[in-house]
């Protein structure tokens, strides 16, 4: 049988058909009732005539072939079972983020040529404004979330669940079905990145085991999950790769997905009540703007949470002054530091703990990874001069949907390999650890010195009164750009920003200051946690061309 994440969730599901998959507020979905409701929205699109039109052997990498299915939701069921439905109907699943303006929403969803989309009812009046300028759109399942009505020739998504078979949908699935995810466009517009399910599975869907080995086959995924006990909470929106990839990671091994109540923003309290009442193990976070709120309502209301073995963190840096104030407050707590992209997957972790002490920014490297050299001509060994470039290679995507310029820029052939090269400025140690710079599109070039943004924003981020700070350049007539620290600080903390330079100072050179501080009510960030970079630059530079 073909490893395809829809064949997978079958499979899993026959095996141990009564185990939870996904605990929702007051929904306690088994296995068993997974494969009934993505068996029945998959009979449902494909009455809609979606599904797959074009053999992979007949298309350029940067193309797709199948239909593709917008998931306009905030966390829920619905949303994985939306993801699962559409592969099983052999289309497409991709993200929608639900902060995006219309003008984004219009973009995306023609970029994506989608043809049905899936989208909460206090979303519809966002679906009802744009609706007319995607002319591919034709199908609209509409979650109830509120008391908003049906929009136009939208239909119910709980009845056309309850109007569809539940048999297995009568196509062939394949590992060569695709599988998109868009990137979170922070620094520029977003892009579909087209992946084989083999290889995102692979990469980042829970196809390998702990000891890095791959599972080649249905019987030893099934095999894996038969006694498998873990109940993981994936707190950031499925709409960005890392919480769907948690919550497919824990449903191809036979886990359980915990959703905690509050979906529109990450709620510290919640996330422990959540915790504490479903027995989580497994905490996924994204940085210190996850990190933080958590770390300040332990201490003012202290919590054993014994079941909580690992916070997984990714996406954004977790400083280790958080790392610290976590494990005071839950000593027995493993911190795993992962890194990857939403062109490589996973490729590289790293653990924090009361035994292995503490560490931000190195890495040990998953399999296939390498560092090539600034002009792409040769792999750099361990202990290089300068930075080199992360890549990875082996199961990587084919390409971004539709560009073929794009894809050959981000996808590189060096030395007969072929990689995936999404921009990451690191340097491999002579121990063969990975230390990591930063992404080259956020790096300011300041007085002909590069200066990384992430690592002054750890700097900053040390000084007790800070509670949130974003690094971006501004042009200057001095050093060309200078280095500018947008600061939110903690309530009735006082602006001193000497005492800032200080606290900096133990930390980062000089000449990687920050010229200037900002001070902001609150600094913004995606619903995942990421720094919104294009914001950072409006607020430090708003007559630059590139902060609109």
């Amino acid at each position: 049988m073909t490893l395809n994440l829809g064949a997978i969730n079958d499979a899993v599901a026959n095996a141990v058909p009564q185990r939870e998959a996904i605990v929702f507020r007051d929904k306690r979905i088994t296995y068993f009732e997974l494969q009934q409701r993505t068996r029945r929205l998959a009979n449902y699109l494909l009455r809609c005539d979606l599904g797959f039109n074009t053999p992979r052997s007949e298309l350029q990498p940067w193309q797709s072939g199948q239909d593709h299915v917008g998931i306009y939701l905030y966390n829920g069921n619905e949303y994985l079972e939306g993801m699962l439905g559409a592969i099983k109907a052999r289309a497409v699943p991709f993200n929608v983020n639900y902060r995006y303006v219309d003008e984004e929403l219009i973009y995306l969803l023609n970029d994506a040529k989608a043809k049905a989309l899936i989208f909460h009812s206090s979303l519809a009046h966002r679906v009802e404004a744009i609706r007319g300028q995607v002319p591919t759109l034709s199908v609209f399942l509409q979650v109830q979330d509120s008391d908003d009505p049906l929009i136009p020739d939208a239909v119910n998504y709980e009845n056309a669940l309850a109007a569809s078979p539940d048999h297995q949908p009568s196509v062939d699935l394949s590992e060569d079905d695709l599988y998109m995810l868009y990137t979170g466009g922070t620094t520029g517009m977003p892009k579909g990145v087209l992946w084989r399910q083999f290889d995102i599975l692979i990469a980042a869907l829970g196809g390998r085991r702990t000891n890095n080995t791959i599972l080649s086959s249905i019987d030893e995924f099934v095999q894996r999950a038969i006694p498998m006990d873990r109940r993981s909470l994936p707190a950031p929106p499925f709409m960005h790769g890392a919480g769907h990839w948690n919550a497919f990671q824990m449903l191809n091994s036979g886990g359980t997905v915990v959703i905690q109540n509050n979906v529109r923003k990450f709620d510290a309290l919640d996330a422990i009540n959540t915790i504490e009442r479903e027995n989580v193990s497994n905490l996924l976070l994204v940085g210190d703007a996850f990190g933080r709120p958590l770390v300040d309502q332990l201490a003012y209301a202290p919590r054993a949470l014994p079941t909580l073995r690992n916070i997984i963190t990714g996406g954004a840096i977790m400083t280790a002054k958080v790392k610290e104030e976590l494990i005071e407050q839950l000593p027995s707590l493993n911190i795993i530091d992962t890194a990857g992209s939403s062109e490589t997957g996973g490729q590289g972790s790293h653990v924090s703990s009361a035994k292995t002490g503490i560490s931000t920014g190195q890495f040990t490297l998953t399999a296939e990874n390498a560092i090539l050299s600034e002009d792409l001509t040769k792999v750099l060994e361990p202990g290089h001069d300068g930075l080199g470039w992360w890549a990875r290679s082996g199961n990587i995507p084919l390409g971004y949907l539709d560009d073929e310029e794009k894809t050959k820029k981000t996808f590189a052939t060096v030395e007969g390999t072929r990689y995936s090269i999404p921009g990451d400025r690191v340097r491999l140690l002579a121990d063969g650890s990975l230390e990591l710079h930063g992404r080259d599109s956020v790096t300011i070039n300041s007085g002909g010195e590069k200066i990384f943004a992430e690592e002054v924003e750890q700097a900053i981020k040390h000084h007790p009164d800070v509670l949130d700070a974003v690094v971006t350049g501004r042009k200057s007539e001095r050093w060309g750009n200078e280095v500018i620290g947008i600061v939110q600080l903690r309530t009735n903390a006082a602006q001193d920003t000497d005492d800032l330079l200080k606290t900096c100072g133990e930390h980062i050179a000089r000449y990687k200051f920050p010229k200037d501080f900002i001070f902001v009510e609150e600094v913004l960030r995606s619903p995942s946690g990421k720094a919104d970079y294009k914001w950072a630059k409006q607020i430090a530079d708003p007559d630059s061309p590139s902060a609109g």
